[in-house]
């Protein structure tokens, strides 16, 4: 068995780009799904894991470990190479800045939750979801689209996968999936698709994931 556990859905971003990350490092782990519609992120066994009841959680030789982007920081302190950080400290800190425009104002209020939110709580239509999803992403790619071709010389930051390429393709395939406009994007695009032909990208991919349907 391996020693690396990670608990995840399909579906889910921040379980993809940990998958991303986890491919990268050439670690071998085992999964264990949870399936996000059916609630099963809120039974009493995953509580004990991860008391947020949110994914992923990764089981590791050094504890239990929750928060995507706390994992693949772990990730990289834990297992240096390959590099997904670049060596300068600005560098480091651009690529920190475009997973934290993903992570912390794309991603949380375009999650599951969020939207159960707009449907049940306050009565959105699927048109009003939709349109409130592509105001957040199209919002927040367009300070990416800049970045990218800025720092970007083939992927999101260098000529080598970053953590902010771990972040990006799996936020570009939650476009894809709710149809926002990516044709204002041409960098981000670009780097998304020089990235999916990667190994680790692909086998990464949602649908290729045990619990998929």
């Amino acid at each position: 068995m391996s020693a690396l556990i990670l608990h995840g859905y399909w579906r889910s971003g921040t379980s993809y780009r940990t998958r991303i990350a986890l491919g990268l490092k050439g670690l071998s782990y085992q999964q264990k799904a949870l399936d996000l519609r059916r609630g099963e992120q809120h039974s009493p066994d995953y509580l004990k894991l991860n008391p947020q009841g949110l994914v992923p959680t990764l089981e590791t030789e050094d504890g239990i470990l929750m928060q995507s982007v706390a994992i693949l920081e772990w990730l990289e302190e834990k297992y240096p190479d390959p590099p997904l950080l670049p060596r300068v400290a600005a560098d480091r800190a651009v690529v920190r800045a475009m997973c934290g425009i993903i992570a912390c104002d794309i991603h949380p209020i375009n999650n599951l939750r969020i939207l159960k939110a707009l449907r049940h709580d306050l009565g959105a239509s699927q048109d009003q979801v939709n349109t409130w999803i592509a105001r957040w992403i199209s919002e927040g790619f367009t300070a990416l689209e800049a970045m990218v071709a800025r720092y970007g010389k083939g992927f999101a930051f260098g000529d080598a996968p970053t953590l902010a390429d771990c972040h990006l393709v799996p936020q570009v395939y939650s476009a894809e999936r709710f149809n926002v406009d990516l044709s204002p994007f041409p960098t981000i695009r670009a780097a998304v698709e020089k990235a999916r032909i990667l190994q680790a990208f692909e086998q990464a991919d949602p649908k290729y994931q045990p619990d998929a349907y």
